[in-house]
């Protein structure tokens, strides 16, 4: 399979030359010169597959030419080692749970898959890597616990200084080893942006291998798609349309979702629930895109973005016209007010705890529902609620049991470097500590 630049300013490049460069020349972001359409065959038995099947038909679909059905095999085996359980809240609403991998967050899926991925080819040619990677809360720690102790792969991990949770900050700053954190005097999008210029940087790229783990990279978006068949095969059965609300940020999550839509996964509409960095629903009511600088920090903050790197595949997946946005997706957002009474009312209504990015997606799904009825109703929550410990404790009044791996955190020492917003600073400490 062959990728192009959403740029279109960059050459082809094979699979594994897109996910080592995690950038296109140009600056743009890489995608598939076609998306493959998953056979007939397959979703007519896609109710008896588990995870790993799907996943497996997945990778094969797309990297055939690149990878034999024995590697994938072994990807998959390595990669999708946990469940994405649905939640039933009642007969037409469902929470897909998407945190019971290792980092108790989404975006283990696609962290392990590329650690896994990325270690088959490194294997082969002996070579070293390192990479970097911009958090604003739950990839820093799913790219961490994914890539420990990966031979011949060095990690380098900055997010926003005091806008990540506690847990968060300590998954990402305690394991050691081949890990290294970067405490950033600024906020997500300024991590983001000084690793987007070290991977333009020819000085840099001239003395070292360098990849990126955000979901800029394209080996991070597609095993996310995984789950979104995983739950329609779940639901097929009940034989009613379905709606999938998606908690956003960085739009990667969602961007996923369109692609196992374009693979031919039925859906009726996604929706684009975010918090305040409200820059992609605004673009869909108004067809104007606009983004936020600085992004607005709140409770939800693993989606407080205000320039979303995903957005230019969701434009090419599109062309670029907006009838075809509003077509597949409906936009909202929620406050931190509105975003906490989501909480109280999943707590209250259905005996159900979510993390503030959760609650936005239900908060999503509800105000659909009002409007729209007849369909299963399916809202992804992105992360373990105990991941915000005391947002939900000011929310609920009282302190949620959490799970043993998370509350052993807290009494660990974190180890992180402080630096400004400065590329300059940023550069001098890659030239020092990569490999």
């Amino acid at each position: 399979m062959k990728l192009f630049s959403t740029k279109k300013a960059s050459p082809l490049v094979t699979f594994e030359e897109a996910i080592f460069q995690g950038l296109p020349p140009d600056n743009g972001l890489y995608m598939p010169e076609s998306i493959p359409v998953l056979s007939s065959e397959f979703w007519d038995k896609v109710e008896g597959m588990s995870i790993q099947k799907i996943a497996f038909e997945i990778t094969k679909a797309f990297f055939k030419d690149d990878l034999s059905d024995d590697v994938i095999q072994q990807i998959i085996d390595e990669a999708i080692t946990f469940d994405a359980p649905l939640a039933k809240l009642n007969e037409s609403l469902f929470c897909l749970e998407l945190f019971h991998g290792s980092s108790m967050a989404f975006k283990d899926f696609g962290a392990r898959f590329m650690a896994s991925i990325m270690s088959y080819f490194l294997r082969k040619s002996d070579q070293k890597l390192n990479i970097l990677v911009a958090t604003s809360g739950d990839t820093g720690g799913a790219v961490a616990q994914g890539f420990y102790n990966k031979a011949n792969i060095s990690v380098t991990i900055l997010y926003p200084k005091g806008k990540v949770s506690e847990i968060q900050e300590k998954q990402l700053t305690t394991l050691g080893g081949n890990i290294s954190a970067l405490e950033v005097d600024g906020t997500f999008d300024d991590c983001q942006a000084l690793v987007k210029q070290a991977f333009l940087d020819l000085d840099l790229k001239s003395k070292f291998g360098l990849a990126s783990a955000n979901s800029i990279n394209i080996a991070r978006l597609i095993p996310q798609s995984f789950y979104y068949v995983y739950a329609y095969s779940r639901l097929k059965g009940l034989g009613k349309d379905i709606v999938f609300s998606v908690p956003s940020g960085n739009f990667g999550n969602l961007t996923a979702g369109l692609i196992a839509q374009k693979m031919r996964m039925p859906v009726k509409t996604f929706i684009a629930a975010t918090n305040v960095n409200k820059v992609v629903p605004s673009f869909i009511e108004s067809g104007e895109y606009l983004p936020i600088s600085p992004s607005i920090s709140t409770i939800s903050n693993a989606m407080d973005v205000g320039n979303p790197s995903n957005f230019p595949r969701m434009e090419s997946i599109f062309n670029n016209d907006i009838n075809q946005f509003r077509s597949s997706i409906k936009g909202c957002y929620f406050t931190d007010g509105e975003t906490k009474d989501g909480i109280k009312e999943l707590k209250e209504k259905f005996d159900y705890l979510a993390c503030p990015h959760t609650a936005i997606a239900y908060l999503g799904l509800k105000k659909y529902s009002t409007e729209n009825s007849g369909s299963i109703g399916v809202f992804l929550s992105t992360a373990h609620f105990a991941k915000f410990l005391p947002d939900m404790e000011k929310v609920l009044g009282y302190t949620p049991q959490i799970p043993k791996r998370l509350s052993d955190l807290i009494g660990l020492e974190k180890s992180s470097s402080e630096i400004k917003a400065s590329y300059d600073e940023f550069k001098e400490y890659l030239l020092q500590n990569l490999i």
